[in-house]
């Protein structure tokens, strides 16, 4: 959690006192063709950007249709499943971590790398916390987008909490792998900057833990899951003795 909260500074460092983003981008870029190779190939647009695209977010449509299903169960049985918690945590990640990302992007000032001049565009590079040049436009491109399609899934790694916090956190890490190597593509095409994608892993594992505070710890807390509960035997009345 203290890593977490610590993060944004981080990556406020990172895009205030650092090139890594310039030079990533120059890494990617063609000056004599003056374009990004990798923006139209195969690879990183047809497959990507949109058919991994559709990939996982068919995945989240079946997260929440699961989560739906066991809220369903859940109510005409009468007792509360310790996966319905769950798959509430992971079903609303679906929904909010690209909601909240793209809701950021649309307000965001930052540039996507093809709209700056230094790469062929027409604006100027302006850094997260620098002020945009009199007459310039917003550009809508940060955080990345794109990756949200996959980073809700870092939610997965609840199913093993509280009891294994360790492998949660492996799990946690392999289940943002999706979305941070999409966001990797669509740098190789410049469309995103590094910390463009860096704050979606953020706002995703943000979102994520609130949502288990808010929907699993709060409801169990100081409760015994029924599933998990020691079945008890009833209280027989002692004989008594002649």
């Amino acid at each position: 959690m203290l890593l977490l909260c610590l993060s944004p500074l981080v990556l406020i460092g990172l895009d205030a006192f650092t090139n890594i983003d310039l030079m990533l981008a120059d890494a990617m870029f063609d000056p004599a063709g003056r374009a990004f190779p990798w923006r139209h190939t195969w690879l990183a647009e047809r497959f990507g950007h949109d058919l991994l695209k559709l990939l996982f977010t068919g995945l989240g449509v079946l997260a929440i249709v699961l989560a739906v299903a066991l809220e369903a169960l859940a109510a005409r049985k009468r007792w509360r499943p310790w996966w319905r918690l769950r798959m509430r945590v992971v079903a609303l990640s679906a929904v909010l971590v690209p909601l909240a990302i793209g809701a950021l992007k649309r307000a965001s000032a930052s540039h996507c790398p093809w709209d700056p001049r230094r790469y062929g565009g027409a604006e100027s590079y302006v850094r997260l916390l620098d002020a945009l040049p009199p007459g310039a436009q917003a550009g809508h491109c940060m955080p990345a987008g794109h990756a949200s399609t996959a980073l809700w899934m870092v939610s997965l790694c609840v199913v093993l909490l509280p009891h294994r916090p360790r492998a949660a956190l492996s799990m946690a890490g392999a289940m943002l792998m999706p979305g941070i190597a999409l966001g990797w593509l669509q740098q190789m095409r410049g469309a995103h900057f590094l910390t463009h994608t860096l704050w979606s892993v953020w706002i995703a594992c943000a979102i994520a833990s609130l949502l288990y505070a808010l929907v699993v710890r709060r409801e169990e807390r100081g409760a015994v899951p029924l599933e998990t509960a020691p079945r008890l035997r009833p209280c027989l009345p002692l004989k008594k003795r002649d």
